[in-house]
């Protein structure tokens, strides 16, 4: 498997901040298994980003079992960058011009 870069989008990495604060704030090991949960998220997308199904055409997405995140992300070859840690509730498709 050749080796894969994951690149987060400055707005997406401020997104996934808000909600370990959030979760944090109301309890912390509430925060520490959304960042477990994020993290395994990531390491799935980078064994095979195309396992998740196409989302508004050019991205894809991944849905957090626990919380109600999706990471959405596109692939450009060896590149993988997520443009956004949405919560379910927000403006869908808010990200698309990142």
């Amino acid at each position: 498997m050749a080796e894969v870069s994951i690149r987060f989008h400055p707005l997406a990495a401020e997104e996934a901040e808000a909600a370990r604060s959030w979760y944090f704030q109301r309890n912390a090991s509430l925060s520490d298994a959304f960042l477990q949960e994020l993290d395994v998220a990531v390491r799935n997308i980078a064994e095979g980003p195309e396992r998740w199904p196409s989302f508004h055409s050019r991205f894809r997405r991944y849905l957090l079992r626990r919380f109600p995140f999706s990471v959405v992300y596109r692939s450009k070859g060896a590149v993988i960058e997520v443009l956004a840690v949405a919560h379910h509730r927000r403006k869908p498709g808010y990200w698309r011009d990142r």
